[in-house]
């Protein structure tokens, strides 16, 4: 039996950290779920990590759906929870419930969607359907990249009450916890001490309630963006090359295949072909 909501709730309650990865294939989400990782998450990152576009953007809803389900056949421990992709549940509150609903259909327990007090009523329409909801403020990289950029968030008296609000709301609002990116280490644990909600950080400091890192990230194999809060663990990248290049020389001196990588017939069988063949 996986982890449950509740599961994770506690876990803040017991002051105990919660961890959390992004993770999109079958392969890395089994052994995320083996080591006994507490939540996986199936971020709109994949847009960027496993189709290679410049941004969380373009992908789409069946594309969430594909990823939600790889993982979910994966996970027998975790709590799953995945992202709505941009424009899946801003336009209308209908939208919101149908596309949340579908991702629950391809195997998530709960969905993520950035956006603070503008978002409550959306998230509040969500939870009354039976959907569990997991907020994202801070850096909203499907909204904020378009106007701000890559910036911290929370630097000022004025942006730091403006989270504080934000999560008070969503809160409310019903969420069972909230991802807080790239927010003021001291504004993060402002808000971890306020809400009675898990508080998720990703490079938000020490005092969120858990963290999260994309699994690539954490294992050194996606180089494109490098963020300074992603912790490498592993610089997989470079060995996996390595490998590579030696499967490829390999084959090209007939090092590969070697007996014991290949099938033999039955010599007797293998005597009567070729004399059939007459060779």
């Amino acid at each position: 039996m996986h982890k449950t909501i509740q599961d994770i709730v506690n876990m803040k309650k017991e002051k105990r950290k919660i961890s959390v990865i992004t993770s999109y294939d079958y392969t890395l989400a089994s052994l995320c779920d083996k080591a006994g990782i507490d939540v996986l998450l199936v971020g709109d990152s994949a847009g960027m990590v496993m189709l290679g576009y410049e941004n969380t953007i373009p992908v789409t809803m069946d594309q969430m759906c594909m990823f939600t389900e790889a993982v979910s056949r994966a996970r027998k421990n975790s709590l799953l929870v995945s992202d709505l992709p941009f424009m899946s549940y801003q336009a209308s509150i209908e939208d919101a419930i149908n596309n949340s609903g579908r991702l629950i259909k391809a195997g998530a327990d709960a969905v993520k969607l950035e956006g603070g007090t503008t978002m409550a009523e959306t998230v509040s329409a969500i939870v009354d359907v039976g959907i569990p909801v997991m907020g994202h403020i801070g850096l909203q990289p499907q909204t904020t990249m378009l106007s701000e950029g890559y910036k911290v968030q929370g630097k000022t008296k004025e942006t730091a009450m403006k989270l504080i609000e934000d999560a008070k709301e969503l809160e409310d609002a019903g969420v069972f916890g909230i991802a807080l990116e790239m927010i003021s280490h001291e504004v993060a644990q402002i808000i971890s001490e306020t809400v009675n909600i898990p508080t998720i950080g990703i490079g938000s400091g020490v005092n969120c309630d858990g963290q999260v890192l994309v699994v690539q990230d954490l294992l050194g194999m996606y180089d494109n963006i490098r963020p300074k809060f992603a912790k490498r663990y592993m610089d997989l990248s470079e060995d996996i090359v390595k490998t590579l290049e030696d499967y490829k020389k390999d084959v090209e001196s007939c090092i590969f295949p070697a007996k014991d990588n290949w099938f033999s017939m039955n010599e007797d069988e293998l005597k009567k072909l070729r004399e059939q063949l007459g060779s």
